[in-house]
């Protein structure tokens, strides 16, 4: 037997050698540090939900649930505390977000995953994540002196002339550029980077064989994606989008400089509104010796951290169901 053969069969019976006792025990401890650092996350969550609660109970105490989500007036010096325009603020500015966001984001996707060149690639990725990693408030001063005069001297006018009359969500009021529809071409352009992104890597998912096998039936690249790869990535591009729409939830610095910042419930997407991470921002702080103010501000942030976990857990409960089809 040669050098090298001994070498090997020393390695191999080292590699075969059954554990001792002592590195059992040390796989035994690194497997419970790793699990214990694992639910640090779980564990800071459920800490600060229950800390929420806990400083909201005044507010949840003196008035019924009922009565703070579905209120509309917000007055905090008379004690009322309506959360609906909030809520409804939220959700509007989010949904024209997503709107916007989904269909370019979603294109951009098919043609980064399916048509683009590697070095396209290469170029695109780069971008994308100096776009996620811009500061938030970057994006607001970019609403204020872009966005807003835009919606106000171009969008509103045409809305006005063309949709104003026959489709109530697009009529102007009082047309100041500030308002839902600025907010959300700010949102959309904030959470694009994040949809395209998990969009791209959920198509990556996909085999090649299937994609092979499609256009040697002879159908076209854009038949292949339409009816192969589509279908397959259909529950990953919807999981991506709950999570664009978490993200969106949770915007506060560039959404408050563009939306208005007015407590009541919108009815067009040119009206201005108050989302609940905006009145947390604008307020918590001050105010702070009328009765409960701080107990309801905090009562509308742990509404916000709620809806934001639901989104979350949805998007990462459809996640996993289309990773195990696969």
């Amino acid at each position: 037997m040669n050098e090298i053969e001994l070498t090997q069969v020393k390695v191999e019976g080292r590699l075969s050698r059954p554990s001792t006792p002592s590195r059992t025990r040390t796989d035994r401890t690194a497997r419970r540090a790793f699990f214990v650092i694992t639910l640090l996350p779980i564990l800071l969550i459920l800490i600060i939900t229950i800390a929420l609660f806990v400083r909201a109970m005044p507010i949840l105490s003196a008035y019924s649930l009922t009565d703070l989500l579905f209120g509309e007036v917000w007055r905090p010096n008379n004690g009322q505390f309506g959360f609906r325009p909030f809520i409804l603020g939220t959700l509007w500015v989010t949904a024209v977000g997503v709107f916007l966001a989904v269909p370019p984001c979603l294109l951009a996707s098919i043609y980064l995953a399916e048509y683009a060149h590697a070095r396209t690639r290469a170029i695109a990725k780069p971008i994308l994540d100096l776009l996620a990693a811009i500061p938030p408030v970057v994006y607001g001063v970019w609403g204020l002196l872009a966005i807003v005069p835009f919606v106000d001297d171009v969008l509103a006018p045409l809305s006005e002339r063309w949709l104003g009359s026959t489709i109530p969500i697009f009529s102007v009021t009082q047309p100041t550029g500030f308002g839902i529809l600025a907010g959300g071409i700010v949102l959309a352009v904030m959470i694009s980077p994040l949809i395209i992104s998990v969009i791209f890597e959920v198509f990556a998912t996909v085999p090649n064989d299937l994609r092979y096998a499609s256009l040697g039936l002879g159908t076209t690249q854009w038949q292949t994606i339409r009816t192969v790869v589509l279908p397959q990535v259909t529950p990953g591009i919807i999981a991506a989008i709950v999570l664009g729409a978490s993200r969106a939830l949770g915007e506060t610095i560039a959404v408050l400089m563009v939306v208005g910042n007015v407590p009541k419930t919108p009815t067009s997407v040119f009206d201005t509104a108050y989302p609940l991470p905006a009145l947390i921002a604008n307020n918590y702080g001050e105010m702070m010796s009328i009765p409960l103010y701080d107990a309801a501000l905090l009562g509308a942030a742990l509404v916000l951290l709620v809806v934001i976990l639901i989104f979350n857990i949805l998007s990462t409960l459809v996640l996993q169901r289309f990773l195990r089809r696969k």
